[in-house]
């Protein structure tokens, strides 16, 4: 029985030490964006220090089960804290990138440390051959459950502060039942001690785990929080001021409800006036419902399908009164259909109650931070787009902005007319934004936009055409375009973005 807990011990090891390492990269992401560096970073200092840890390990000479039992607590401790302590940095110093390489490096030694300290005590019990690739396997077996518990039950319920403390739980009552197993081979009576501590400290952390979390957003985000939460896909926060109501998704501004009728009507109304038929409607993105609140002010509209991959966005824009009443009860309309798919994979099947091609399609996609959503921008994705655009049909696409990050724009513009599109670029004032770019497309060249609905908050019919007038500094530069196999395009959107930030 005691050998059977070690090898789960061993697991537990694997799986508490990877989401450590995951909960790191997701909250240093939220809090300090550039997703890319960040989590590359990570995983090498957390696999540098493991090294390290594994190489101080020889020289523990005595007393080497007790001090698997402290490596145990004391990872466990630390990693489970460190969400809440890089929260709680980041609304108090300017430090958080040393704090959070700092809590890295540590939880990596101890980690590190572990496995080489345990399979010498169970050399003690089982023959050294079979320690060796027993351990090892195990230990890659935990990592992968750790993974898969972490992206798909843990983070989407607990949340990534809770998720990291509660592994921390974990691990400090693993080290705990191993003052049971290895009793004949340690002093359990101050290691038991520490394990209480450390364990009551992580309760505590836990309880105030919602509060902390509260502080941190607000400091980030500058507005009250009014809601938050966090999907398989996101971490979505709402504030509310008196200004009114913010969304944002992993800490990016997605709009604000003093102005976010500039850019949806921008978005949307321009392909509407140059298309020729607008019956089908095909939305990718747009999960708030502001987008589909705008393509219904057009009455030819018969059927709107909407592919978003976040249920939890969708669900949010039916059911929270903040957003159900900014997007007017658009998803309960009934030529509106809602589907929950990644776009990519969805726009290449066939979906028998579903229009094979479409009148206009309006792609809006957060902007592109990460690999994950630079594939939506690229040519792969923008021919296979086109199959399904009518063969006078129209897309608009949201192409961020053109003054601040001018060479992640030009890099859509040219993507999408490496796609077999003609692209008409253009540009609104989004206050909340600044500048911000979008392209209109279609299979032959698209004329100026001359109409809009009535009732608008911000187009008119005599503005439009000042919507195509890019201003000197707004203009084409030479770019790459963006291919699945270079991502161009989430280059040159760190840097110009990180510029800016500076």
């Amino acid at each position: 029985m005691g050998e059977l807990l070690l090898y789960v011990t061993v697991v537990l090891v694997a799986i508490c030490g990877l989401v450590y390492e995951l909960v790191a990269g997701a909250v240093s992401t939220y809090l300090l964006g550039d997703s890319v560096t960040q989590l590359s970073t990570i995983i090498g200092v957390h696999l540098s220090a493991m090294g390290v840890g594994a190489w101080l390990s020889k020289y523990v000479e005595e007393r080497t089960a007790e001090r698997f039992i402290d490596c145990q607590i004391a990872a466990s401790f630390v990693g489970g804290l460190g969400g809440p302590i890089l929260y709680l940095a980041f609304s108090t110093t300017s430090h958080v990138r040393l704090v959070l390489y700092v809590l890295v490096a540590v939880t990596g030694v101890l980690v590190g440390a572990e496995l080489p300290l345990l399979m010498r005590v169970m050399k003690r019990r089982v023959a050294f051959k079979d320690v060796v690739p027993r351990v090892l396997s195990l230990d890659y077996v935990g990592a992968l459950v750790g993974a898969l518990l972490f992206a798909l039950l843990l983070l989407p319920n607990l949340g990534i502060l809770r998720t990291g403390i509660v592994f921390g739980v974990l691990g400090v009552i693993s080290a705990l039942w191993g003052t049971w197993v290895l009793g004949s081979s340690l002093e359990a009576r101050p290691l038991r001690i520490r394990a209480a501590i450390a364990l009551a400290i992580l309760f505590g952390a836990l309880a105030a785990s919602q509060k902390i979390v509260m502080v941190a957003d607000e400091a980030l985000l500058l507005h009250p929080v009014a809601f938050t939460k966090q999907t398989q896909y996101q971490r979505i926060v709402i504030t509310q001021a008196r200004s009114g109501v913010s969304l944002f998704l992993d800490g990016n501004l997605q709009f604000a409800s003093i102005d976010e009728y500039r850019y949806h009507e921008a978005l949307v109304h321009p392909a509407f006036g140059v298309a020729k038929r607008a019956e089908h409607v095909l939305v990718l993105g747009g999960g708030d419902g502001l987008a589909v609140r705008e393509i219904l002010r057009h009455p030819e509209v018969k059927s709107v399908t909407l592919v978003d991959l976040d249920r939890g966005m969708t669900d949010l824009a039916r059911e929270l009164p903040l957003l159900r009443d900014l997007n007017e009860r658009s998803f309960f309309d009934p030529r509106v259909r809602v589907i929950n798919d990644d776009a990519m994979v969805w726009i290449t099947e066939d979906h028998p109650d579903i229009p094979k091609r479409f009148d206009v399609v309006i792609v809006d996609f957060p902007d592109p931070n990460n690999f994950a959503l630079g594939k939506l921008y690229t040519v792969r994705f923008y021919k296979l787009l086109r199959e399904r655009v009518a063969d006078d049909g129209v897309i608009s696409v949201q192409s961020t902005s053109p003054l601040v990050a001018r060479r992640s724009f030009w890099c859509v513009v040219r993507s999408i007319e490496a796609a077999g599109f003609a692209a008409r670029p253009y540009h609104a004032l989004v206050p909340s934004f600044g500048e911000w770019g979008f392209v209109l497309a279609g299979r032959s060249e698209l004329p100026l936009p001359t109409t809009v609905p009535p009732g608008l908050r911000y187009l008119t019919a005599p503005t439009l055409a000042s919507l195509f007038d890019l201003a000197p500094d707004m203009g084409p530069v030479p770019v790459e375009v963006n291919r699945l196999n270079n991502q161009m395009l989430v280059r040159y959107y760190e840097e110009e973005w990180q510029r800016w930030a500076r």
